[in-house]
């Protein structure tokens, strides 16, 4: 499934389309984003390396760790960055996110492999150009493409509107050189409403869930954080893609944290079917809780109800009026009475009244299986 998510980011999208986007989501219990950014960033460079991906290029957007964290994972990795690597380029939003120190950062001595911005995080629209200037270095301004990576956009939304967030990556992915975008979210540090914002923009989203969630909510979560519990680490991967024509493909892996990163395995077909009707399931804040068992009075209350089809006759013999004359009722062949004859006759008796049919000829059949329309000529 991860490797489903590294194909689509490695081929990019169709000429004239937007850029496939992921986000990927973390919580506090489950705060393994920033591995799962490093295993695509992994395989992304040894793409581009190889040749084997449509974008030549690379540019690494840092928010939450420095540009020497992510040169160091890569090497690590065995894809050395040099000054003279024309694959990467990184803009560093970590040093001086505000544009408070006036000197350029010594810390950090990749040369032309690390654009620095000088400029505060809050001006998307220079960080826009500072992104787009970036891959056009390493690929020009043709038809060559690049992609983008962004580790956090948790900074961005700290000092920018939800709006204006939503609309830097709109316009990452729409421009023609963009080929892949991905960024990671921690979902407790924002509303539901950014959230969505977020995920409405991305084509792909991911979200890592542990095994072992409390079921008491976040304060017995962050104490099992700090406890270390022995499953802290491992949990299920899902990953849901949209689909041409509105629709939508949900699948899971189990994955694992440890020294060396993230590893991702497959699940059982039977553990992924129950995982699959799992995601289904409404929250636990819409279930609606009720009780089908009766106390004692409310079943002798229950007795006491009358139904509409029951006899209410107390034990008496009943018979049920059809509406039609019985032999008891008279020997003579009923004849037709006028409305008011038929009113007075019943307001005398006190019984039900009748409606009684006189046919206009013999030859009327009511109850007739045959077509009157069988001698038409149509």
């Amino acid at each position: 499934m991860a490797d489903s998510i590294f194909r689509k980011l490695r081929d990019g999208g169709e000429e004239g389309e937007l850029a496939p986007a992921l986000t990927i989501e973390e919580t506090v219990v489950s705060p393994f984003a920033l591995d799962v950014s490093c295993y695509l960033l992994a395989n992304l460079s040894s793409s581009i390396l190889a040749g084997k991906s449509k974008s030549e290029g690379l540019v690494l957007v840092t928010f939450s760790r420095s540009p020497s964290f992510y040169l160091q994972f890569l090497k690590q990795r065995g894809i050395v960055v040099s000054s003279s690597s024309k694959w990467i380029r990184v803009l560093d939003c970590y040093t001086d996110p505000l544009g408070w120190i006036d000197q350029p950062s010594t810390g950090v001595t990749e040369g032309p492999s690390l654009v620095k911005l000088n400029k505060c995080v809050s001006d998307l629209k220079r960080l826009f150009s500072s992104v787009i200037d970036a891959g056009r270095e390493m690929v020009g301004d043709g038809k060559t493409r690049f992609s983008v990576a962004i580790d956090s956009v948790n900074e961005l939304l700290r000092h920018s509107s939800m709006p204006l967030v939503s609309g830097l990556l709109t316009d990452l992915r729409s421009h023609a050189q963009v080929s892949s975008l991905f960024w990671s979210l921690n979902t407790d540090l924002h509303q539901e409403k950014v959230t969505n914002a977020l995920e409405y923009i991305s084509t792909m989203k991911a979200n890592l869930e542990p095994f072992c969630p409390s079921p008491d909510g976040k304060r017995n979560a962050l104490e099992n954080l700090f406890l270390a519990h022995q499953d802290f680490g491992k949990g299920r991967f899902h990953v849901r893609f949209k689909l041409r024509k509105g629709r939508v493909r949900v699948m899971s892996e189990e994955y694992h944290v440890d020294q060396t990163g993230i590893n991702l395995s497959p699940i059982s077909s039977a553990e992924s079917v129950i995982a699959a009707t799992k995601s289904l399931i409404p929250k636990a804040s819409y279930l609606v809780h009720f009780n089908l068992q009766l106390s004692e009075k409310e079943r002798v209350e229950k007795e006491k109800v009358v139904l509409p089809f029951e006899h209410q006759d107390h034990g008496k013999s009943t018979e049920i009026y059809d509406g039609r004359r019985t032999l008891a009722d008279g020997k003579t062949e009923a004849t037709p009475l006028s409305s008011g004859e038929l009113q007075a006759d019943v307001v005398s008796s006190g019984k039900g009244g009748e409606i009684i049919y006189f046919r206009d000829s013999d030859d009327e059949h009511p109850d007739s299986d045959e077509d009157p329309d069988d001698d038409l000529d149509i």
